[in-house]
Order: structure tokens, then C-alpha cells, then sequence
């Protein structure tokens, strides 16, 4: 049987197995203010509580405790979290394994919290991560005086108390310096998001065309939604700009240099169309891909105002975090391309997430060459006199998007009815148009498929086709052709350096 060490102070375990708790929470509660600024993990997990709770419980809470229902729940969960957290810190004077038990209980249900909260993201659990590895280090670093004690046999040692209390200190001390941190940090981001959520912007409310779904059930959504659209950024803290702060300077080889605020911008005509998406780490057929109704300013109008110098052809973009990117100039002035300073997504300001106040769109260029979030600087410039940030690690300059098509029903593995079958999903090529897309079964020859209506070129457009299927395995391959007469290549090639290319195929069977 195990025993604690007999030279251990009296109740060092359990305050050590506390303060690694309080350290674990002021750590999660810190990065969930600066990934995600949503509800940390306690308070998630009085939600989940609240969710599953029987009826006639939660109609006696609020009976007897009012208003104040939620909070008690809240400090009910972190009294509950608290006593496990002492339970672990002894556990650890019995075995070095022990407390590890505790925090994956307690881990897990923080995961399911987090993941279960509506709108939930992935990155949502990084918090409940990062509490359970502080957890576990810093109780580790608060026992070894004590484990250090006890292989001595030396009882008590005015040594080890001593190493015990500097340690704690150290411990409380980075819990309550994370905690100021966090909610420093998290009133800054909350008051941006307060005032983005009062912005009365002259915004129209996007209404999908009649024409741009097919009748296949399982294919995606025409229009993205805010919260399904992706995300990719190399920002580690999500910059939180409030709108009356935010500047864009426009500069560089030009007449005149230029300085906008947000309040000059909706002094400005505002252009809305719907523009699709898509990042250049897309494989085929793959996720990162969306289609919203933007709101924004024409660039090419400002860079007009600006007068690029002749020589120039390119436009040095800069976020508010430092990353950069490189955009051809004529893209950014050319009259038929809706490139935009977007202020809009959907009908409403853009998410913080996504760029607020202020981001750039450009049709028919990938994100990486074009797509600033959180935009404040413009540079008219050469290519040859810059390096951006992801050419700088080997990706293609100018980053035009290519013409690719994925299928969404069926799902790869996954069954059909034996008959005839409806199959569909999407197709793009950004600025040039879809002019259709065709199927092939079973290794057979291509045959068109029917497409939907798009109300310019710069959106995907949705296809569908119906195959004649026999019972058995099957498969399935796509392909675009655009409006310049340009086939989908089969040729398979990686993302790297400018945007992977091939057919998209699946497998699947019908029964």
C-alpha cells in the first residue's frame, strides 16, 4: 500500500496540489481570453451543467436563487474543481501518477464543455489543454522539495520549507500576474467586440439568388455562414482594433499618400457582391473554401486618389500583427475585379476573427497574396524590392486561384441507393466563370453534369447529376471547365508552391 512521506510539512500536499490548480486555471483562463475571448472552462461546464440539468431542478434553483442562480452555479463548479485539485495534490504524495488520473477526468469534461457550446471551434479546447499541462508541471515543481524531503528521511527540514514557500510564491505569483494579464486583455478585446456588435453600418442583408441550389440533399450551403467560414491566420493573439483607432495609410511609389480612417470609409459608396473564398493550403476537395456577401470599399478607386508611379506593380499589404503579403497592382486597379477594402460579411460587420474593421478581398487570388485581415498599411511598391511573408518561405508571387471542384454527396466511404442517384457538390474559378462540369463513373468517360445559377463569376457554383447505379463498390471524379475554355487538370500536384491541383475523387457503394 502507499503511503505519503513522513517528512513531508503538514499539508504542503494539498497546498501544492492548490496552488498548481489556481496556476492551471489563471492559465486557461488567460488563453481563452486571448484565443477565443469566449467562456473559459468552468464556466462552460456550468453551461453543460445547465443544459442536462433536469427541468424541476433548474425551475427550484431559480426559485430559491434568483438571478443569482448563475454565478452559484459557477462558483459551485470552481469549489467542486477545487476540492479534486487539493484531492490531487495528495494523491501525488502516495504516487507520481496518481493526481494525472484527476486532471484527465477534469480535462475531458472541460473538452466536452467547450466543444458542445454553441458556435464550439477546435481551437476552442486549447485552453482547457493548456490548464491541464500547467497543472501537471506545476505540481511537479511544487513537490520536488517535498519528494526531495522525503528520500532524505530528514524530517521537516527548515530547508525544504523554505524551497516549499519560494516555489509557491513563484507559482502564485505567475497565477495572479496571468489572471490581471488575461482580463486586461480580455476587457480590451470584449469592448471591441461591444462596440462592433452597436455598429449601425449601412450594410444590405444578403439574399441568395433562387437559382444557385441544386436539389441533392447533403450538398453544403450556397452561402457560408460567419461562424462555418475558415479561418486561417499566423496571428497568435487575434489583434483587437477598435474602430475609431483604426488608420490605413496608403504610401509608397505614388502622388499622393493617403490616410483613411474607418468613418472615411462609410463616408465612402459602399460595394457589396458575393465572393468566394479559398486558401491555397486547400487540397483538393478539401474544406477551406466559402462563399459570403461582402461589403466593402473599392480599392481601386483609393489607389486612383493615391496615382501609382509608373514601375510600380505591386502592393505590399500589412496587418495590424506585422504579416504581409505581396498583391499584383493591376489586380487591386483593375476596373472588373470587385477587389475591396470589406467591412462587411453577411450583412454584418466582420467578425473579429475575420479581419475587423477592416480587410482586404480580392476575386481570383488566393488568401495568401491578398486577403490582409486586420489591414492598416498599403505599400505601392516592385516585387523585386519586397519579400512577403509566405513567398519568403517558398510560395508562388502573384498566387492566382486555380479552377478546381469537389464532390459533397456522396461523402467518400460512403452509400448510395442502387437506381438512379443524385450526386452533386461544387465547382470555382474565381473571376473567370464555371462554364460546367462533368462526372465520370467507374473510370468511364466524362459526361456533363447539370449546374446551377451564379450571379457573377467571382462565386462557386453548385452541380449535380444523376447516375444509374448498380449495387456494388463504386467511383466518382469531378472536373470544372471555365469560362476561358480551361479544363480541370488530373495532373495531381501538392499545394505547395501555388495551390494543388487535380481531380477530386471518391469511393463509395450502392445498396
Amino acid at each position: 500500500m502507499d503511503t505519503a512521506p513522513r517528512g513531508a510539512p503538514r499539508g504542503a500536499w494539498e497546498i501544492a496540489g492548490l496552488l498548481a490548480g489556481l496556476a492551471g486555471l489563471a492559465v486557461s483562463h488567460a488563453a481563452t481570453l486571448v484565443l477565443t475571448s469566449r467562456a473559459t472552462p468552468p464556466v462552460a461546464v456550468a453551461e453543460l451543467f445547465v443544459q442536462y440539468v433536469p427541468g424541476v431542478v433548474a425551475e427550484t434553483a431559480i426559485d430559491v436563487l434568483g438571478r443569482a442562480d448563475k454565478p452559484v452555479l459557477v462558483v459551485g463548479v470552481l469549489l467542486v474543481v477545487g476540492g479534486l485539485l487539493v484531492y490531487a495534490g495528495r494523491l501525488a504524495a502516495r504516487a507520481w501518477w496518481k493526481p494525472l488520473v484527476v486532471y484527465a477526468v477534469l480535462g475531458g469534461i472541460g473538452t466536452v464543455a467547450m466543444l458542445t457550446r454553441y458556435d464550439a471551434r477546435p481551437v476552442d479546447v486549447l485552453p482547457v489543454i493548456a490548464g491541464v499541462v500547467t497543472w501537471m508541471v506545476a505540481l511537479s515543481f511544487l513537490t520536488d522539495p517535498l519528494r526531495v524531503e522525503a528520500a532524505s528521511g530528514i524530517p521537516e527540514s527548515g530547508h525544504t520549507r523554505r524551497g516549499f514557500l519560494l516555489r509557491g510564491g513563484v507559482v502564485g505569483a505567475i497565477a495572479i500576474g496571468l489572471g490581471v494579464f488575461g482580463e486586461q486583455f480580455g476587457r480590451q478585446r470584449r469592448r471591441v467586440e461591444q462596440t462592433r456588435a452597436l455598429l449601425n453600418l449601412p450594410l444590405t442583408r444578403p439574399r441568395p439568388p433562387d437559382d444557385v441550389r441544386v436539389d441533392v440533399d447533403g450538398v453544403g450551403p450556397w452561402q457560408t455562414p460567419n461562424a462555418a467560414f475558415y479561418q486561417i491566420h499566423t496571428a497568435i493573439v487575434v489583434p483587437t482594433i477598435a474602430p475609431q483607432d483604426w488608420r490605413l495609410r496608403i504610401h509608397g511609389m505614388v502622388e499622393r499618400e493617403i490616410t483613411l480612417t474607418y468613418q472615411d470609409l462609410l463616408d465612402r459608396e459602399l460595394a457589396e457582391d458575393w465572393i468566394t473564398l479559398n486558401c491555397v493550403s486547400n487540397q483538393v476537395g478539401g474544406p477551406l473554401i466559402g462563399n459570403a456577401w461582402w461589403s466593402g470599399v473599392r480599392i481601386d478607386t483609393l489607389l486612383a486618389e493615391a496615382g501609382p508611379a509608373p514601375g510600380a506593380d505591386a502592393v505590399k499589404q500589412t496587418s495590424q500583427d506585422g504579416w504581409t503579403c505581396g498583391t499584383p497592382l493591376g489586380a487591386l486597379t483593375d476596373p472588373e475585379r470587385n477587389a475591396m477594402l470589406a467591412i462587411g460579411m453577411n450583412g454584418r460587420p466582420l467578425p473579429i476573427t475575420h479581419g475587423f474593421p477592416v480587410r482586404m478581398i480580392v476575386p481570383g487570388l488566393y488568401g495568401y497574396v491578398s486577403a490582409t485581415k486586420w489591414l492598416v498599411d498599403l505599400e505601392v511598391t516592385r516585387f523585386a524590392d519586397f519579400e512577403a511573408y509566405w513567398t519568403g518561405k517558398g510560395w508562388g508571387e502573384r498566387g492566382p486561384v486555380k479552377i478546381g471542384s469537389r464532390i459533397e454527396v456522396p461523402r467518400n466511404g460512403g452509400d448510395l441507393p442502387t437506381g438512379a442517384a443524385r450526386v452533386g457538390g461544387v465547382a470555382w474559378a474565381q473571376h473567370t466563370g464555371i462554364a460546367g462540369v462533368e462526372v465520370a463513373l467507374d473510370g468511364g468517360g466524362w459526361r456533363a453534369a447539370e449546374i446551377a445559377g451564379a450571379p457573377n463569376d467571382d462565386t462557386w457554383v453548385q452541380w449535380a447529376a444523376t447516375l444509374d447505379l448498380d449495387e456494388g463498390d463504386h467511383e466518382l471524379r469531378v472536373r470544372a471547365i471555365g469560362k476561358d475554355g480551361e479544363t480541370q487538370t488530373g495532373v495531381e500536384r501538392d499545394v505547395l508552391p501555388d495551390g494543388a491541383t487535380g481531380w477530386h475523387g471518391i469511393s463509395f457503394s450502392a445498396s
